[in-house]
């Protein structure tokens, strides 16, 4: 739960402040009542970013972290913006209460007015709650439908694709061409309940042939999954949908293809295509099938420029979590700008419901849930030229298909 961004000493706290553009700008974004001129201040946001280092999530936090210091870079060299962002940088460790620790000391101590970050839904849940109570600006990192749900509020937003909107690219395909006895299987926490929740439900919308033949979870970060590859095996499934992620998927997909399972029964996870669960299965996770919130190969909005450019920068290809973490810190300087001020009230206001150009293209962030508009897909993994298993997109669903009106989720804004 450590700072480890801070320097050594004390960092003066930022209070929140409005900044006043140049006057070209400040005329270009429309500010009703600017005259130009500068604050005279020192035109710096304060971000906190939480990434789970250690915990069941570690092998996925730095990637994250990594799409996050990246936009930081990118902002802070660009003439685009107005303002310049301090990070501070902390471990969630996977927790809910390390995470809401965490957050309150980046609050507190380091003066942030922004929070991007968390990947355990739990985790972010309860920073739902501490965005609240300190008027702070969170883009959360974690994938449950109740973040933006039903325990949405007014000052968090999601850039990360939700398991709903997943749910409307792999339900409907998977039972009408993969198989439709299915057997659930899920890390027993907010994003595998959400999983079973909303997969269930739009398999059931999607096909009369539909069976749930069976259902079991699992603790958070389990190592042994044999007993439930067990029953699924002995069931009459012909696909298992696994709410899972991070070491708990890569596990359980090795310990199935190491059983046989994979032989009779088709897996099917929501994150099955990310690069970090194809990089801990290798050939393992071949003939598996997998939603896809991103992949670096789309030919959408700013997302080639990015790819390039982290490559460049980190030597290696994005995945999901890059992406995540990279756009959550954009969509925040793009609502500072629009609104002309770093106070995260102005912020909030020019974000909800503004749309904006990201590497899953032109998205909105909807008024009634503060939930990108993000495009899903369905793939299959096929055999690749290296050690992972590539990503054969087989469906694609549009952003404004892929999510169900925020009232069917609980959502009441206040």
């Amino acid at each position: 739960m450590n700072n480890e961004g801070s320097p050594a000493g004390e960092r003066s706290a930022y209070d929140r402040r409005t900044f006043l553009s140049v006057a070209g700008t400040a005329a270009s974004l429309g500010l009703a009542g600017c005259t130009g001129g500068s604050s005279g201040g020192d035109n710096t946001a304060t971000i906190g970013i939480l990434n789970p280092m250690s915990g069941a999530y570690s092998t996925l936090g730095p990637s994250q972290r990594a799409g996050a210091e990246y936009a930081v870079q990118q902002i802070n060299e660009s003439d685009e913006y107005s303002f310049e962002i301090d990070p501070v940088y902390y471990d969630t460790e996977t927790n809910a209460s390390a995470a809401s620790q965490a957050a309150q000391q980046a609050i507190q101590e380091d003066g942030a007015d922004y929070l991007v970050g968390a990947i355990s839904s739990s985790a972010a849940l309860g920073l739902n709650e501490l965005a609240a109570s300190e008027e702070t600006v969170y883009f959360a990192g974690g994938a449950a439908v109740p973040i933006t749900g039903e325990q949405c509020n007014q000052w968090v937003f999601r850039f990360e694709t939700n398991t709903a909107q997943v749910a409307e690219a792999v339900s409907g395909y998977t039972v009408e061409e993969i198989g439709s006895n299915v057997w659930f299987h899920y890390a027993d926490y907010a994003y595998g309940t959400s999983v079973y929740n909303r997969t269930s439900m739009r398999m059931e919308e999607a096909s009369d042939e539909f069976t749930e033949v069976g259902e079991s979870s699992s603790s958070l970060g389990s190592s042994n999954y044999e007993s439930y590859i067990t029953q699924i095996g002995n069931s009459d499934a012909d696909v298992a949908v696994l709410g899972m992620t991070g070491g708990d998927l890569v596990t359980f997909v090795n310990q199935a293809a190491d059983r046989g399972l994979t032989e009779d029964v088709a897996l099917v996870a929501p994150t099955m295509a990310y690069k970090s669960t194809r990089a801990g299965t290798g050939a393992n996770s071949v003939g598996t099938y997998g939603g896809v919130r991103y992949n670096p190969s789309i030919d959408i909005g700013d997302n080639q420029a990015f790819v390039d450019g982290f490559q460049s920068e980190y030597d290696e290809v994005p995945g999901n979590y890059e992406r995540t973490g990279y756009d959550s810190v954009r969509l925040i300087a793009k609502g500072m700008e629009q609104a002309g001020s770093t106070d995260p009230a102005d912020a909030r206001d020019a974000l909800e419901g503004g749309s904006f150009t990201t590497v899953l293209g032109d998205i909105t962030l909807r008024e009634s849930d503060h939930q990108a508009t993000n495009p899903t897909w369905i793939a299959e993994l096929t055999e690749g030229d290296g050690e992972m298993a590539n990503v054969d997109i087989l469906s694609k669903t549009e952003g404004e298909d892929a999510l169900r009106p925020a009232s069917e989720f609980g959502c009441e804004m206040n």
